[in-house]
């Protein structure tokens, strides 16, 4: 074993050329191994392979060793597991980049939403009043203004572009990103700056097997992987007072448009 190292080359059991080109520790595999200098060389794919035999000197060390990509760790966890404390916690102390996926993907869209969606922010929908009899042109107008809002709300919901229209569906429903809206995003954190040179801790990515599959396929290989596992009783103990406190607050809301209508309805008899 040790005679077997002494000959690896510079970058071990790395691919030497996605190190090179992407910047990414790439494990390589022995089925596309190559020797060059009495070195063994271990390649992630076979293009890498005959790309490095093209050019060996382009990819091998000189006068200095080969520099490492910085650190990169992907957080995971369920809801409520801790993930975002965490995650600023390792960031400021390892001084890396803190990356919350889902609050990124809000951003995204806020421009046009104008709030945040998804369960999380839907707020409860109003009773309808359009059962009540229309008893003056002052109630007329104050259902046409109220209507016209939620006309104008609606348009600027429609103009979102299709990459816009995923990223909405995967906050509200869970859709899939697909791999294309997944490019957008996610690979700039790998291959640009300031991302490239300082490394990043991604909070809540990936989610599902297609996302891990995504970033396999990608070559976009996490230094570290780190899965919180919590308690159930824990998630609740956490989650149930701010889900309660926004609940009532939805509440609040709601008694206040009643009273409101209720207040404008008496006026207008009167």
């Amino acid at each position: 074993i040790k005679e077997k190292k002494r000959h690896m080359g510079d970058t071990k059991h790395f691919c030497p050329v996605s190190l090179k080109e992407n910047f990414v520790l790439y494990p390589g595999l022995s089925e596309h191994a190559a020797k060059y200098q009495e070195k063994i060389y271990y390649f992630s794919t076979s293009e890498y392979r005959d790309k490095f035999l093209e050019n060996p000197e382009e990819y091998v060390a000189h006068n200095e060793p080969i520099q490492a990509p910085p650190l990169r760790v992907c957080l995971l966890g369920t809801h409520g597991a801790g993930k975002t404390t965490c995650a600023r916690q390792i960031a400021d102390k390892l001084g890396i980049f803190h990356i919350q996926f889902e609050e990124y993907l809000q951003e995204l869209i806020l421009p046009k939403t104008k709030e945040k969606v998804g369960p999380d922010f839907d707020e409860e929908p109003k009773e309808d009043d359009n059962k009540m009899p229309i008893q003056s042109q002052e109630l007329d107008n104050f259902s046409q203004t109220m209507t016209e809002t939620e006309i104008k709300k609606s348009k600027q919901e429609v103009e979102l572009t299709d990459e816009e229209e995923a990223i909405k569906a995967n906050l509200m429903n869970n859709e899939a990103l697909p791999p294309e809206v997944l490019d957008n995003i996610v690979l700039d954190w790998w291959r640009k700056e300031p991302f490239r040179s300082t490394g990043f801790i991604l909070d809540g990515f990936p989610r599902t097997l297609d996302e891990a599959q995504y970033l396999s396929e990608r070559g976009l290989c996490p230094d570290v992987a780190v899965y919180i596992q919590v308690e159930e009783s824990d998630v609740l103990d956490r989650l149930f007072l701010p889900c309660l406190k926004k609940w009532k607050e939805r509440q609040y809301k709601k008694m206040e448009y009643k009273k409101n209508l209720k207040d404008l309805k008496a006026k207008i008899r009167v």
